[in-house]
């Protein structure tokens, strides 16, 4: 494994530079692959090192790191030592490299990469992640896609780090609104539809309702007399309510099933009605809640009247807001789950009301609100069904995999398929995060179906097809495995840029837990893919050697296990044939 290479590397350069290998191991990292030359295997960045030193005069990186590659031997790990732009170079032998690699491949499995040293004094911890939190009766819009994705990513990464993670969907399930739906129902609602397609009726009728109070005054009226019942728990209002919950909940989970997404608690706002009024009661006693003249409550965070600072968290009918909830939300999860980092997954807009919720909770001597953190996200444009706007997240999988199907029934494998229509589906999920993925997470980007569904170039169309190819050659050719394979088998050029590859997925995965974006391993997957691809059209299996046959299948199978764990790790469930 790359991190054994690596702390090999590491006690070398500890003897000559008096420090311990634990201190360099970060400083060691695998070389991306070049297509102009063969490079090194592994780099040591002496100006890190320098950043490590006491040393502020910063002598001459380039002649630093050649008296350093003098003082280093060769030995039966490392084949070459050279000198690059401020770094010393490292060759592992090469027949080690392949049998090293390969044989860590297939014996981590899932956890390959995982295990590296890069991950050693890694600590267990509790986790929260919240994401997705659709707001019931409303559109399911494309952020509330985007927050699912990339919250069950970091959700996925996190777990197979070791840590133990709790998935909650807070859902918008109280509110105004649910006075103009209770209203609405009364007057439009269809009990058979509701249980049909809860999701889609409730959201006509909160359509219909709303356009109805904008000119008849009675019915905005009965819409907060409705959602003044709720407030004091009036039951008939409450089961009404509660049915509404039931019902979109139970559609949610059908259609997060789909996207192979699971949540572990299903929270909503609705729950944080009455510990809400605790958080006024405690602020207030804190001497923090100033009450204005129009009668609603607000904290002023900047302490000198920065209208920018003001946090309002009571209307003037004593009634709570979105932040009161949020802020009685963190209190209960950090009761319940005792948690040591709490993750909130919602778009870019939010950051400001996340920065005063975090703000609020220090200053209500909250000490553990410096474990709270929002990760933000940019806008998606262009993302319409044929139908016209997106309105529900199941608008959007039906059209992926009505496109996608579209798309492969002109290849003719297609009919061979068991659940073309599952395959297509996953396919086209694929297809869609990776296109999300590829950026940043906080950068809008312009969304295209054609451009996601292409199979040529760096789609997750492309990532699926490579992992099916590489599925079927095992398949094919799977009886030929040799127990034993000869590494002299596998020195050709496209066979070393593989491992020197696979050597790096410790290194992207580390990056990806350090700053919780995707777009690392989404590129390394494909160029991944790319690599598989070139040495699929040069390194044939068929008619060749057995020796070779069976080196080479072992070094595709490394390929496909790779593959596979990182598309998991995204979110995507990899396909056998397409």
């Amino acid at each position: 494994m790359a991190s054994g290479f690596r702390r090999s590397i590491a006690c070398q350069l500890s003897r000559v530079l008096d420090l311990p290998p634990e201190n360099l191991i970060k400083s060691i990292s695998a070389v991306p692959i070049s297509r102009k030359e063969e490079v090194a295997d592994f780099q040591l960045s002496v100006d890190s090192l320098l950043e490590n030193s006491n040393d502020h005069s910063r002598p001459d990186i380039q002649a630093q790191a050649m008296r350093l590659a003098e003082k280093l031997k060769c030995d039966t790990v490392v084949s070459e030592i050279s000198t690059g732009q401020g770094t010393v170079n490292f060759k592992i032998n090469r027949e080690l490299l392949t049998k090293t690699v390969l044989q860590q491949v297939i014996k981590d499995g899932s956890k390959y990469g995982l295990k590296s040293e890069l991950f050693s004094g890694l600590s267990q911890k509790k986790i929260v992640v919240e994401f997705s939190s659709p707001n019931v009766a409303k559109k399911f819009h494309v952020g509330h896609l985007r927050s699912t994705i990339i919250g069950n990513f970091i959700a996925n990464l996190k777990e197979a780090l070791g840590h133990q993670v709790t998935r909650i969907n807070y859902l918008g399930d109280w509110g105004m609104q649910f006075g103009l739906l209770g209203t609405g129902f009364q007057l439009f609602g269809y009990e058979e539809k509701l249980q049909s397609n809860p999701l889609q009726h409730l959201f006509e009728v909160y359509v219909q309702v709303n356009k109805e109070a904008a000119d008849d005054k009675s019915v905005a009226k009965s819409a907060h007399e409705f959602f003044q019942r709720l407030e004091l728990g009036d039951v008939q209002a409450l089961a009404l309510w509660q049915k509404f919950r039931d019902l979109s909940i139970e559609e949610y989970i059908r259609i997060y099933k789909r996207l192979g997404v699971h949540f572990d608690e299903y929270s909503g706002e609705s729950f944080y009605r009455e510990k809400s009024q605790e958080v006024l009661k405690l602020l207030d006693s804190k001497g923090l809640l100033q009450k204005t003249i129009k009668g609603t409550a607000v904290v002023d965070l900047s302490g000198n009247g920065d209208p920018s600072s003001i946090c309002t968290l009571m209307r003037s009918d004593g009634t709570s807001l979105y932040a009161t909830r949020d802020l009685a939300a963190a209190i209960d999860r950090m009761d319940k789950y005792n948690f040591d980092t709490m993750i909130y997954v919602t778009d870019k807009g939010q950051k400001k009301h996340f920065q005063q919720v975090f703000q609020m909770l220090q200053i209500m001597g909250y000490d553990w609100a410096e474990r709270c953190h929002h990760v933000p996200f940019g806008v998606v444009q262009g993302m319409k069904t044929r139908r016209g706007d997106v309105t529900f997240l199941e608008d959007v999988l039906n059209e992926i995999r009505l496109r996608m199907l579209q798309n492969m029934a002109s290849v003719k494998t297609t009919k061979e398929l068991e659940n073309p229509q599952e395959t297509a589906e996953r396919v086209g999920l694929a297809a869609l995060i990776i296109q999300d993925f590829r950026g940043l997470l906080l950068s809008d980007y312009q969304f295209s179906w054609d451009r996601v569904l292409q199979s040529r170039g760096d789609t997750g169309v492309f990532l699926q097809y490579t992992h099916a190819r590489l599925h079927s050659l095992e398949e094919t050719f799977g009886c030929g495995y040799l127990n034993d394979f000869n590494t002299a088998c596998l020195q050709e050029p496209q066979s070393v840029s593989i491992l020197q590859h696979l050597l790096r997925f410790d290194e992207v995965l580390y990056r990806s837990s350090q700053d919780l974006q995707p777009r690392h391993i989404v590129s390394y997957l494909l160029t991944l893919s790319h690599l598989a691809a070139v040495a699929h059209k040069t390194l044939h299996i068929k008619d060749s050697p057995p020796e070779v046959a069976g080196a080479r299948l072992h070094l595709f199978r490394a390929v496909r296990s790779v593959l596979a764990n990182g598309m998991k790790l995204l979110g995507i469930t990899p396909v056998c044939r397409m």
